[in-house]
C-alpha cells in the first residue's frame, strides 16, 4: 500500500526532526519510521469508515422522521437508496476494517458534529442529488457516488485536516495520498466481492529499503552535509534551508546504499520532495548540487549500480 514517494516522505521528516533537535541517535529511529508507517494505514481504515458513520447518521435520521406522530410525506416515505447503497454495505461487513478501527479506538462516533455536517453538504451536492433522484439501481451508480465522494469532499476539508491532526501527528500529509489508495481500491472493486486486504508495504523489501535508507541517512549525515559544503560554492550551510540539507542528504543517501534504485530516480524523487517541502528556488538548488556530489562520489567509486540501476554514462 504504501509507495516508496512516501516512505521517502517519512524517512525526510523523521531526519529533519532528528537534526533540528540535535538528536543522531539511531537506537529507536527504526521503531520510530515503523511506527510512523503503520498509522498510515491506521488513516486509510479510519477514512474508509466515514462513508460507514454517514450511513449509520443517515439512518438515524430516516428513523427519527418515522416515529414523528404527524410525519412528512418524505418521512413516511423516506429515500432509502443512500443507506442501502451496496459498496457501503461492503465496508461496513468488512471484518478486517471492523477489527482494525476497533483495536485502535478510531471511531467516527467520537465526531458526531463533522459526521453531520459532512452529510449536510454531501446532500446538496449535485452529484448525490442525481444519485437519489435516479431510478436506475445499478452497482456502478453506488460505486461512482462513493468514488465523487472520496475525490470530491475530504482532501481540501479543514475541518477534516484538524480531526485528524489532533488524532495523530502522523498523519499530517497523508491524507491525499491515502484518498489515491482509496479510489483505486474502488475503482477495482467488483459487485459480489469483498475488500482487499492490504498490506504496508507494496513490496516485501520495502521495509529493508525503508530502514536502510534511514539508517543510512542518519549515520552518514556529517559526512555528506561536508560534500554539501565543498559542492554549494558561495553558500554557507547556515544560509541554506534546513529542509533543503535534509533532502540532499537523503538523496545522496540512497544513490549511495540502494545499489538496484537508479541514479536518475533518486535524484528526482528528491528533488519533486523539494517542490513541496521547501523554498520555491530549492528545486534546481538541489538538483544541481546533488548531480554534483553524485558525479564526485561516482568518479570515486563510492557506490555501484546493479542490473537496471546502473549508472548511466
Amino acid at each position: 500500500m504504501i509507495s516508496r514517494r512516501l516512505i521517502r516522505i517519512k524517512i525526510f521528516k523523521l531526519l529533519f526532526s532528528r537534526i533540528c533537535s540535535e538528536s543522531r541517535s539511531i537506537s529507536d529511529s527504526g521503531d520510530e519510521l515503523m511506527l510512523s508507517l503503520s498509522k498510515t494505514v491506521d488513516l486509510y481504515y479510519f477514512l474508509l469508515s466515514l462513508p460507514v458513520a454517514l450511513k449509520k447518521y443517515a439512518t438515524s435520521k430516516i428513523e427519527l422522521g418515522l416515529q414523528k406522530f404527524h410525519p412528512t410525506p418524505e418521512e413516511a416515505n423516506p429515500n432509502r437508496k443512500f443507506v442501502d447503497n451496496r459498496v457501503i454495505a461492503v465496508l461496513e461487513s468488512d471484518k478486517t476494517r471492523q477489527n482494525w478501527v476497533s483495536k485502535r479506538g478510531l471511531r467516527w462516533s467520537d465526531f458526531p458534529t463533522f459526521v453531520r455536517k459532512c452529510y449536510t453538504v454531501l446532500q446538496s451536492r449535485s452529484y448525490f442529488i442525481n444519485y437519489m433522484k435516479s431510478k436506475n439501481n445499478a452497482y456502478q451508480d453506488d460505486l461512482e457516488l462513493l468514488t465523487k465522494f472520496f475525490l470530491s469532499e475530504l482532501e481540501d476539508n479543514e475541518e477534516l485536516h484538524e480531526i485528524l491532526e489532533d488524532q495523530n501527528i502522523y498523519w499530517t500529509d497523508d491524507v491525499g495520498y491515502i484518498l489515491g489508495v482509496i479510489i483505486k481500491m474502488l475503482s477495482a472493486l467488483k459487485e459480489g466481492e469483498r475488500l482487499a486486504v492490504v498490506e504496508m508495504f507494496k513490496q516485501p523489501e520495502d521495509r529493508e529499503y525503508a530502514l536502510r535508507l534511514l539508517e543510512h541517512s542518519i549515520l552518514h549525515y556529517d559526512e555528506y552535509l561536508e560534500l554539501i559544503r565543498t559542492f554549494a560554492h558561495n553558500w554557507e550551510t547556515d544560509r541554506m534551508a534546513a529542509t533543503d540539507i535534509c533532502l540532499m542528504v537523503l538523496g545522496v543517501s540512497e544513490v549511495v546504499c540502494c545499489p538496484t534504485i537508479p541514479v536518475k530516480v533518486s535524484i528526482n524523487e528528491v528533488v519533486e520532495l523539494a517542490k513541496y517541502y521547501s523554498t520555491p528556488n530549492s528545486k534546481v538548488f538541489v538538483n544541481g548540487i546533488l548531480d554534483k556530489i553524485v558525479q564526485h562520489l561516482k568518479e570515486g567509486g563510492r557506490f555501484e549500480k546493479k542490473g537496471r540501476g546502473l549508472v548511466e554514462n
